[in-house]
């Protein structure tokens, strides 16, 4: 299993009906068939600490039964259609993908 977590650092001018667009396209990733499950959600109001980073607006997590899955996932027309429609939105992205 591959575990891809997303860190979105969105542009702050964006409007509250932008960012409601903005998690409709992150449920559209859902949809792509190599995706076995997925989420996402925003920054938790936890105490901050000095390993705590709580600075992003959203992350998504997607799973995926294999690299090979992940893989085909980045290359799917679906993806491509979320980061062009939403790929000037973005500040900063992190990722990191975990194999278990």
């Amino acid at each position: 299993m591959v575990r891809h977590n997303v860190y979105f650092w969105l542009d702050p001018s964006l409007t509250d009906e932008q960012k409601t667009t903005f998690e409709g396209g992150l449920r559209a990733l859902f949809e792509i068939d190599v995706v076995a499950r997925g989420s996402f959600g925003k920054a938790a109001a936890t105490p901050v600490r000095p390993v705590t980073q709580n600075t992003f607006d959203y992350a998504l997590v997607l799973e995926f039964q294999s690299v090979e899955q992940h893989n085909a996932y980045q290359v799917h027309p679906d993806h491509d259609v979320f980061v062009k429609e939403f790929g000037g939105w973005f500040k900063d992205v992190r990722v990191y993908d975990t194999q278990f």
